[in-house]
C-alpha cells in the first residue's frame, strides 16, 4: 500500500498530489489546466508528466487512485422553496454541504418567467423543497407543476412536505422529467434533516460527472470519482475537528477558502451557546456547515465585490480615489488570469483578500437578538458562535502567496462592536501545500493517515 495518487479535476486546474502511505509524507504535487475542451485526460496527463518530473522517479506507480471533481464549473444547483428564511435555507445548507454550487434560489412561488430562467441558467438539478410535514402543501406543488412546463431536461430532487409526494409524483410523471422524492429536508419548523438530500445529491453527481469529455477514460483508468471538490474540503475540515479513533481532534475548525469567483467557509462545531441564559431561535445550525459566496471573489466577482462593500469598504484599508478603486476591481474582473507584481497590485490583492473574508464571516457567524424584559435583558442567538473556535485554516491563492496570510486572516476576527459573532483568539494554519481536498479524499480510506499528514504539512501562522 505504499503510494498513493490523490487527484482534483477543477473547473481551472487537474491538481495532483503523490503521498507515500507508509513514510506519511507528500511525494509531491502538480497542476495543468483542466482540459474540458478536449478530453479531461490532457490536462491529467500533463499534470502527472511534471508530478514524475518533481519527483524524479519516472517509472513510479501507484497502489491506489482517489479523485474529487469540480469540473464542468462543479455541480450546478437551482434551489426552491417557500420562503426565503426557512425551506429555501434549509434547501441551501442541504445543497451546499453537498457540495454544489448553487446558481440561484427562488422563493414565494414560481412564476412562468422564473421556469424560463431556469432554463437559461441550465443547471445539473433542481432542488425543490417547501412545507414541513403536515404542514403547507400548496406551494410545492404549485412550483412542481410550473416546473413540469420546462422544456429542457434536469433532474428534479424533491424534498418537501411529504403529504404531498402523491400529487407531485402524478405531475412529474406526467412530465417524463427524471425525478426523485427524498425525506423532507425541514420536515418541523427548524429543524434541519439535509443528509437523505445530500446522499441523493450524490448520487446524482455521480452520474452527471462522466459527461466532462474523457471523464470515462478516467474512470477506467483511475476508479471512480468519489465526490465534488468541496465536499473533500468539508472532509478533511471534519477530519481536523473530529480526530480518528486513535487520533485527538481539533474540536472546532474554520477553513477560508478564497478562490478568483468565491469565497467559501467551511465550518465544523455546534456554535451554540455556552452561555446557558441564552435561548436560540431561526433555523437549527448544522455541526458541519458550509457557505458559498458567489460575490466575493478575487478576479471574477471583483465587481460584485466592491458592490457588496461600496468604496467605503476599501478606503477602510486603502487611499486611493474611487475611481482608482473601481478601476482596479473592473480590470481584474475582465482580466481573471491577472497576477499581481507590483506593490500597488499585491496590496489591493491584500486589501480584496480581507474585505472578502471579513465579509464571508459575517454573513457565516451568528448574531444575538436583545429582547427586554421588565428585570432584564434576554439574548436570543441566531446562527453559529464561532468565537470558541480555535483553529482557523486558510487556503487559496491570495493566502498562499502572500507574505501577509495571518494579517488577511485576522479579518474574521470580531472586532469592538461587532454585532456577529465570530472568532476571538483562534490559531491561524495555511495549507502552503494546497492538499485539504486530496487529505479529505484520503481519509475515506486512510484516517489515520491523512489526519496525521494534515498536521505536519499546515503552517501555522505565528
Amino acid at each position: 500500500m505504499k503510494n498513493c495518487l490523490l487527484i482534483d479535476f477543477g473547473s481551472t486546474y487537474t491538481k495532483l498530489t503523490a503521498v507515500d502511505l507508509e513514510e506519511e509524507v507528500i511525494l509531491g504535487t502538480a497542476k495543468s489546466k483542466t482540459t474540458i475542451d478536449t478530453t479531461i485526460m490532457d490536462g491529467f496527463y500533463q499534470a502527472k508528466q511534471q508530478l514524475l518530473n518533481n519527483i524524479g522517479q519516472q517509472d513510479m506507480t501507484f497502489d491506489h487512485h482517489y479523485a474529487c471533481s469540480s469540473a464542468r464549473g462543479g455541480f450546478r444547483m437551482v434551489a426552491i422553496g417557500l420562503s426565503p428564511t426557512l425551506t429555501t435555507e434549509a434547501a441551501k445548507r442541504a445543497a451546499l454541504g453537498a457540495g454544489t454550487r448553487i446558481l440561484k434560489v427562488f422563493s414565494y412561488g414560481l412564476k412562468e418567467e422564473n421556469v424560463e430562467e431556469i432554463e437559461a441558467l441550465n443547471p445539473d438539478i433542481i432542488l425543490v423543497c417547501g412545507g414541513t410535514n403536515g404542514g403547507n402543501r400548496e406551494g410545492i406543488v404549485k412550483d412542481v407543476t410550473q416546473l413540469a412546463k420546462l422544456k429542457k431536461t434536469f433532474p428534479i430532487v424533491v424534498a418537501g412536505n411529504e403529504e404531498t409526494y402523491p400529487k407531485v409524483e402524478e405531475i412529474l410523471k406526467k412530465s417524463l422529467l427524471p425525478y426523485y422524492l427524498t425525506e423532507n429536508v425541514m420536515p418541523q419548523v427548524n429543524v434541519l434533516n439535509a443528509q437523505p438530500t445530500r446522499e441523493i445529491l450524490r448520487d446524482i453527481f455521480m452520474k452527471k460527472i462522466v459527461e466532462a469529455k474523457g471523464m470515462d477514460t478516467a474512470e477506467k483508468e483511475i476508479g471512480q470519482i468519489l465526490m465534488p471538490t468541496p465536499t473533500a474540503v468539508l472532509h478533511a475540515a471534519e477530519l481536523l475537528a473530529s480526530g480518528t479513533t486513535s487520533e485527538k481532534g481539533l474540536d472546532n475548525v474554520l477553513v477560508i477558502d478564497i478562490g478568483g469567483a468565491t469565497t467559501d467557509l467551511h465550518s465544523v462545531g455546534d456554535g451554540k451557546p455556552e452561555d446557558k441564559e441564552i435561548r436560540t431561535e431561526g433555523l437549527q445550525e448544522p455541526s458541519v456547515k458550509r457557505t458559498v459566496e458567489g460575490d466575493l471573489g478575487m478576479r471574477y466577482s471583483a465587481m460584485s465585490l466592491l458592490e457588496a462593500v461600496k468604496v467605503e469598504g476599501f478606503s477602510e484599508y486603502l487611499t486611493l480615489s474611487p475611481e482608482d478603486i473601481k478601476s482596479a476591481c473592473h480590470y481584474r474582473s475582465t482580466h481573471p488570469d491577472m497576477v499581481a507584481t507590483s506593490d500597488e497590485d499585491i496590496l489591493f490583492d491584500e486589501t480584496m483578500g480581507k474585505i472578502a473574508i471579513k465579509t464571508a464571516f459575517d454573513r457565516h457567524a451568528g448574531s444575538y437578538r436583545r429582547e427586554p424584559t421588565p428585570s432584564r435583558v434576554i439574548l436570543y442567538q441566531t446562527g453559529k458562535d464561532l468565537g470558541a473556535f480555535k483553529t482557523v485554516i486558510g487556503t487559496g491563492g491570495i493566502l498562499v502567496h502572500s507574505k501577509q496570510a495571518k494579517e488577511m486572516m485576522s479579518a474574521c476576527l470580531k472586532k469592538e462592536n461587532d454585532p456577529f459573532l465570530k472568532p476571538t483568539h483562534p490559531i491561524f494554519y495555511l495549507d502552503q501545500t494546497y492538499i485539504l481536498s486530496a487529505m479529505g479524499l484520503l481519509s475515506q480510506n486512510f484516517p489515520d493517515i491523512a489526519f496525521r499528514i494534515l498536521k505536519k504539512y499546515l503552517v501555522p501562522q505565528n
